[in-house]
């Protein structure tokens, strides 16, 4: 690590910590020939393997803009898609794998935004899957009402919750 003051080679760590979101980690440095003191911020990169065998560094914004397209005209806000990014990269991160397959980014997309908003989740999914019939479309909606349905049979937590105490 080189001074960004002197351009000195020597640097030494005078403390590490975790950042917030668990992704990173803050060191704090001191350069051994000016003594001045500065912060680095170290990110485990992300790759993504695309179908064509290159690599390219995650970007978060991406994978948005792609969920951005399915919710055209749709209620969904820009704060909405910032929180379903970041969930997204968090998954991915939790993988474990610094690469990780674009076929993965896309599955990793699917819940949060199925979440989000149902619509917007078909329109992804037809797309992402492929779908090639208005029969795939009626199996995914067949999928997502038996959801709902199992949904409506569970007992909500907190209802259970107020009526034992």
């Amino acid at each position: 690590m080189h001074c960004p003051y002197c351009k000195h080679c020597d640097t030494k760590v005078l403390d590490s910590r975790v950042a917030d979101d668990g992704g990173s980690i803050r060191r704090r440095r001191m350069c051994q020939a000016c003594e001045k003191r500065f912060t680095t911020v170290e990110a485990m990169q992300l790759t993504v393997l695309k179908r064509s065998g290159t690599t390219e560094p995650f970007d978060r914004n991406k994978a948005v803009s792609g969920v951005r397209k399915a919710c055209k005209g749709r209620p969904v806000s820009e704060d909405a898609l910032a929180r379903l990014g970041q969930e997204v990269e968090h998954q991915l991160r939790l993988a474990g794998s610094p690469e990780i397959a674009a076929h993965e980014v896309g599955l990793a997309i699917l819940p949060p935004l199925r979440a989000l908003d149902e619509v917007a989740y078909l329109r992804f999914a037809s797309v992402y899957r492929g779908f090639e019939s208005a029969e795939d479309f009626e199996a995914e909606i067949a999928v997502l009402r038996a959801d709902h349905a199992l949904q409506s049979a569970q007992p909500d937590p907190a209802v259970l919750a107020s009526r034992s105490g």
